[in-house]
């Protein structure tokens, strides 16, 4: 594996508040710039540290999964609004609002600039599109490097691919991760499915975590990927010798499992056919340039073009080289 192309596969919006509720700056006007300056800092960071052929950032879509809002309607409803992590603030709630918004909007400008292949579909998670690309099998010997805090990626992991947490500052690769839960990634989308997750508003079968399913479930370990009828299954033999309140909870609660697993997994990701083609076409041919000048010139506009992106801009001239 030591001679295979990488792939950095970046969940963008992930990453924006990750940078947007904890970095401090400003621009020249006073108006926070956090996540957007902070995102080129860490793309920086990640960059150097992993040495990418190729970028891909991965945005979530406007009005978020529309698939899986019609499986369950209040799906990722009543999620707070990020703020920022600040004690002092110097904008309204709807200014702040506004701010946020030019921010994504204009680090999308400035990935436009750079040899960045990025992905945004209406009503289309990013999830799905890094689940699509990581898979991909144009892909299939690359190492692939997931960034993204979110557990949903541990499904995704492979000898071939690897998930960066900045905020836990962490990297999970499959050894990692059976170590850790017991549970392999093939079935790791069911074993969340039985457990649910809160802050989707997904709930899952009563009293039961990650810890006790791995122990009452340990086949979830193997590679052979499980089903629910395979739960089900074990359940009633189980019950068969024992009362056991876990297993006869998940088969009561056998709809929500199968619910959860259909929302939560990520092998078949929950793609249109069109965007499918579009994703295929774009990393058959993709946009390799890099506009330096135009970059530089948005920072200084931005009040950060004192900043140093040399590392990045080296490796950015790198990629097109490679790839002309």
């Amino acid at each position: 594996m030591k001679n295979s192309k990488r792939m950095l596969v970046i969940d963008q919006l992930n990453l924006f508040f990750r940078n947007y509720i904890v970095n401090p700056s400003l621009s020249l006007n006073g108006q926070p710039i956090g996540g957007l300056k902070g995102c080129i800092q860490s793309l920086q960071k990640i960059v150097r540290e992993s040495k990418p052929d190729m970028i891909v950032v991965c945005w979530d879509g406007a009005g978020g999964s529309r698939k899986r809002k019609l499986i369950k309607k209040d799906y990722k409803a009543g999620r707070k609004p990020i703020r920022l992590n600040r004690g002092i603030r110097n904008l309204s709630e709807h200014e702040e609002l506004e701010n946020k918004i030019w921010q994504q909007t204009r680090l999308v400008e400035y990935l436009n600039q750079m040899p960045v292949v990025q992905f945004m579909f209406d009503s289309t998670e990013a999830d799905d599109v890094i689940g699509y690309v990581t898979q991909h099998p144009r892909f299939k010997d690359w190492q692939k490097l997931i960034v993204s805090s979110d557990k949903d990626f541990f499904q995704l992991l492979n000898e071939h691919t690897v998930l960066m947490r900045p905020v836990q500052k962490e990297v999970v690769n499959r050894k990692i991760l059976l170590d850790k839960f017991d549970i392999h990634p093939n079935n790791f989308a069911i074993a969340r499915a039985i457990v649910g997750d809160k802050s989707d508003n997904l709930d899952g079968v009563p009293g039961l975590g990650l810890k006790t399913v791995a122990r009452r479930f340990p086949f979830l370990r193997s590679e052979q990927a499980a089903t629910v009828d395979d739960l089900i299954e074990h359940c009633e033999k189980q019950l068969e010798e024992k009362d056991i309140k876990a297993y006869q909870n998940v088969v009561d609660h056998r709809q929500v499992v199968e619910r959860n697993y259909k929302m939560m997994q990520l092998y078949a990701p929950m793609l249109t056919v069109s965007s499918k083609k579009e994703i295929n076409a774009t990393l058959d041919s993709p946009d390799n340039t890099f506009n330096r000048t135009e970059v530089i010139k948005m920072m200084l506009q931005d009040g950060f073009g004192e900043t140093n992106f040399s590392e990045i801009f080296q490796h950015f001239n790198k990629i097109c080289v490679d790839n002309s």
